[in-house]
């Protein structure tokens, strides 16, 4: 199912592509597009949505216990599909600016929509309508299929409720974290805005993307002081000085999304602080069950 979703979502990029190049004609610019007077923070404001629409990439490790040979795999899956999304999304871009301009680009919240409007008429915009829903239905598709696994692994490990990481007998899916998930899907849905919840979650999604990348500085030590299999690691081009430009951008990404939107950056860390009394808690209980074992 998920390959087929990926196949249609390309189909329809592509589309995008051919139709906005070969029939939605070229905009004439004759006006500069720097009326607006540019900053670090509105520049790192507007970067909220981009890094979101190019996110998803992580989610992949969350199944890697079930990926064939995941040492070669995974970094292979993850390349491929980064390169993948560059390209297309690239080219979209470009296709947007070449047919609408800056300014009109500007003032449309569905830039896509509009360039197949230009290209077919409204058979070309009830296209893409069609292709965006067929999109999304492919992100929450897989978001219900890698996310619950975070759930199933906790509770695996004595640090949630154990009935959590029950799988069905039959089919091996982990039925009960799979609905937990979608019963919070639809809180988180119904409690504010699409802006408000993207910004508490690309806030928290870079924060621990920053911290996910400083624990390749503590390996790296760990294995030169013979404390872990050097050769158990993976190849990373141009560490340290890569890694530590990655871990900046994602904290200043983190900074500058809660100094633009302060009140929806604290429902984000609200509900990751919410998290810690809940892990010592179970953290404990692990313990003692296993002391008393």
């Amino acid at each position: 199912m998920q390959s087929a979703f990926m196949v249609m979502k390309i189909v329809a990029i592509s589309a995008l592509v051919v139709a906005g190049l070969a029939l939605a004609g070229r905009h004439v610019t004759t006006t500069t597009a720097a009326d607006r007077v540019w900053s670090l923070p509105s520049f790192g404001g507007a970067m909220v949505p981009v890094l979101f629409s190019y996110g998803g990439w992580q989610t992949a490790n969350f199944i890697a216990a079930e990926v064939k040979e995941p040492e070669k795999n995974l970094p292979r899956g993850l390349l491929i599909g980064m390169l993948g999304v560059l390209i297309l999304y690239t080219a979209v871009n470009w296709v947007c600016l070449r047919s609408l301009g800056p300014q009109a680009l500007a003032a449309t919240s569905t830039p896509a929509t509009a360039v197949m409007r230009l290209a077919l008429g409204q058979r070309g915009a009830t296209f893409i309508v069609a292709a965006i829903a067929i999109s999304t239905v492919g992100f929450l598709s897989q978001s219900i299929l890698t996310a619950p696994r975070v759930y199933f692994a906790m509770a695996d490990d004595g640090l949630f409720f154990r009935a959590v990481a029950w799988l069905d007998p039959r089919t091996r899916v982990p039925v009960i974290a799979i609905v937990l998930q979608s019963v919070w899907t639809i809180v988180i849905a119904l409690s504010g805005r699409y802006e408000q919840i993207l910004n508490y979650v690309i806030a928290m999604d870079f924060l621990f993307f920053g911290l996910t990348a400083t624990t390749i500085f503590v390996f790296r030590r760990r294995a030169a002081q013979g404390r872990m299999n050097a050769s158990a690691g993976y190849r990373i081009p141009g560490h340290p000085v890569t890694t530590a430009v990655f871990v900046a951008i994602c904290w200043w990404v983190v900074g500058n999304t809660i100094y633009r939107y302060p009140s929806n950056s604290l429902v984000g860390f609200a509900l990751l602080l919410s998290g810690v009394p809940v892990y010592w808690f179970w953290r404990r209980r692990r313990t003692v069950r296993s002391l008393n074992l």
